[in-house]
């Protein structure tokens, strides 16, 4: 993983709205000695999201024992002002759209470079519930675990207004490639709700700053290589209700896009890429 420093100068890191790092709030005493042992960002991705950012930041609690941050890839509609509104909710940006991977990067490297221990993925189209996020923090602060993956595919997980050929192709398809490749089973192989530690970050063997990653691919391949490289990882029960198909369920095309997810399966089987 490249310096923050470096990945920085291709993006435009705005300050925070409410300072330079948004204020991270008490919960509860029966929650927070747990929840505050590690330094925490949570990154929720947006691109033209438009009221599904507000929808997002609107789920999650006011008290949090993490940062908020919401990271814009270029957006062209009133994602920013919308985000704007709300308090101690802090800023990355890039001025242009460069993909998700390219999006993940950035983050990883403020990470990095501000001190954090952990990140977590959430969406910002309103599909993840923000009220889960201890699900996937709990195995990583009580029990040593370094990369926990979403799945609504588990026993206590759920999914719903998902087109069928989304599911197939998410519960069946997907998993199964990545499963047989990645030598462990996998059942939510495609879901971006997650969190890690950033220690892993730091592995040299794991190496994120590959252009081939800058769209879907850095996902599938980033959770790979933490299986194959003998990280402890695990999946724990979410949920992802995708929103009304008015306001736009997905950025993913449906041909490219799914190349995208399924290109990092066939290089990496096939020792093409490390």
């Amino acid at each position: 993983m490249k310096s923050a420093g470096t990945d920085l100068r291709h993006s435009q890191a705005t300050r925070p709205v409410s300072d330079e790092h948004p204020g991270r709030n008490s919960l509860p005493p029966s929650d927070a000695p747990a929840m505050l042992r590690l330094k925490v960002l949570v990154a929720a991705f947006c691109y033209n999201e438009h009221q599904k950012i507000e929808r997002t930041l609107s789920r999650f609690p006011q008290e949090r024992p993490y940062d908020l941050f919401v990271m814009d890839d270029g957006s062209c509609d009133d994602s920013l002002e919308r985000v704007r509104n709300f308090a101690g909710v802090g800023i990355l940006h890039h001025t242009e759209n460069r993909g998700i991977g390219a999006a993940i990067r950035t983050v990883n490297a403020y990470a990095l470079e501000h001190g954090y221990d952990v990140v977590v993925h959430v969406a910002g189209n309103d599909k993840d519930d923000p009220l889960l996020i201890p699900r996937l923090l709990q195995p990583i602060l009580e029990e040593g675990y370094d990369y926990v993956q979403g799945s609504r595919y588990l026993e206590g997980g759920g999914y719903g207004q998902m087109p069928v050929y989304r599911i197939l192709a998410t519960r069946y398809l997907h998993p199964l490639l990545f499963s047989f490749i990645a030598r462990q089973h996998i059942t939510d192989s495609t879901n971006g709700f997650r969190a890690y530690r950033t220690t892993l970050l730091r592995d040299a063997r794991i190496d994120l700053d590959q252009s081939w990653l800058d769209q879907y691919e850095l996902e599938p391949y980033f959770f790979y290589k933490a299986i194959r490289l003998g990280y402890k990882v695990r999946e724990v029960p979410v949920t992802k209700i995708y929103p009304p198909r008015a306001l736009g369920y997905t950025k993913m095309k449906a041909f490219s896009g799914w190349w995208s997810i399924l290109r990092p399966l066939v290089f990496l089987g096939l020792g093409l890429k490390k």
